[in-house]
């Protein structure tokens, strides 16, 4: 799955996914970015839909926490195999 996201200055770019029920799957720690747009997919955020014991997650809701800086942001998302 892919996340597109902007930057309007550096920052330490992170997401964190979790269950429905607000366990944590996985961390994507994405390093020091600079300025720009990340929407296309050779520069926006991937999550290739395994936990963090590279197991294949089931089919459901899940929701995702982007932080930038001081910026935080949590959305959903559904995923279907």
């Amino acid at each position: 799955m892919w996340i597109p996201y902007q930057l309007a200055t550096p920052a330490d770019v992170s997401i964190s996914i979790y269950t429905a029920d607000g366990k944590l799957i996985r961390q994507l720690d994405l390093g020091h970015l600079p300025v720009g747009i990340y929407q296309h997919r050779s520069r926006a955020a991937y999550w290739d839909g395994k936990n963090a014991l590279g197991e294949p997650v089931a089919s459901g809701v899940y929701f995702y926490t982007f932080s930038a800086g001081q910026f935080t942001a949590t959305r959903k998302m559904l995923i279907r195999k």
